[in-house]
């Protein structure tokens, strides 16, 4: 697949069975925000301590000014949200849109100045990441783009560490971590059953593996992240949650953003230089 023309292949062969997408502005930017935010809160690897209040409003879809507080303690997401609006000139770091395009993927990207993008990391990471940056700044040329997937795999360490001894630490980190797509099987309770590609690696590349079955949570005593599912759902998957059902759009993006994101990876680890740096 390349994923700069576009063109996505879907290799489970049904079609989703959500409903139509709204207008890309409708439903509340921070209760999806949640939805994403809290497997990892809940985990303790990022945000405020505070994943109960998150859980239930991502639940009850209810917002208000201690919502949008508890998103802007996520130091790592927030300053993307921030730089989406800005660049797009939509405003709120909370709008659906901007928050869809960072977890997801979106053709709301393509308005971002790459110069904007490029400072922003300067200013956040240039001092933290120290010789390993020239690599990480070649990833914006390359085609890296302001989303979840682009910090998971170019800021966090794990890809780095995949070339160590024990690689299947941080293989498994960094599947967890990324957002995932798959298509419910069964709904047991607060439990569902899905397939999904894991993320693979095979000593010089990342890539995706076949479709297998996993058990993921969609719920605690009934209070959840997505809406009702039913087999045949696509849904969004980050740790071992259940965040959201996606429609046709939504998977086609994630996928497509995924996978541009680990073809700028791949570029970059394969360097003879950076697999030192990353060593």
């Amino acid at each position: 697949m390349n994923p700069e023309s576009g063109s996505v292949q879907l290799a489970i062969p049904s079609k989703p069975t959500a409903s139509p997408d709204p207008p890309a502005w409708a439903g509340d930017g921070a209760t999806m925000f949640a939805r994403y935010a809290y497997p990892p809160n809940e985990l303790g690897y990022c945000g405020p301590d505070d994943h109960k209040s998150l859980l239930e409003y991502a639940n009850a879809g209810m917002v208000d000014p201690g919502l949008a507080q508890l998103a802007r303690g996520f130091s790592g997401a927030w300053p993307y949200l921030e730089l989406i609006a800005h660049e797009t000139k939509i405003g709120s770091p909370l709008d659906r849109r901007v928050v869809e395009a960072y977890w997801l993927g979106s053709s709301l990207l393509s308005r971002i100045d790459m110069t904007s993008f490029g400072n922003s990391l300067i200013d956040r990471f240039k001092t933290r990441v120290g010789q390993s940056w020239g690599y990480l700044a070649e990833a914006i040329p390359a085609g890296a783009l302001p989303t979840h997937s682009f910090h998971v795999f170019g800021i966090y360490p794990w890809v780095g560490l995949l070339r160590g001894e024990r690689s299947e630490h941080p293989l498994h980190v960094l599947d967890r971590c990324r957002i995932r797509w798959g298509k419910v099987l069964s709904v047991d309770g607060d439990r569902a059953e899905v397939i999904s590609q894991p993320l693979t690696w095979d000593g010089t590349s990342l890539g995706l593996g076949e479709y297998r079955s996993e058990t993921v949570t969609r719920g605690i005593g009934g209070i959840g992240l997505a809406a009702q599912l039913a087999p045949g759902d696509y849904v969004s998957l980050h740790w071992d949650w259940v965040c959201d059902r996606l429609s046709r759009r939504q998977l086609v993006n994630l996928r497509r953003y995924s996978m541009l994101e680990l073809d700028v990876t791949n570029r970059r680890v394969s360097r003879p230089a950076a697999a030192v740096v990353l060593s």
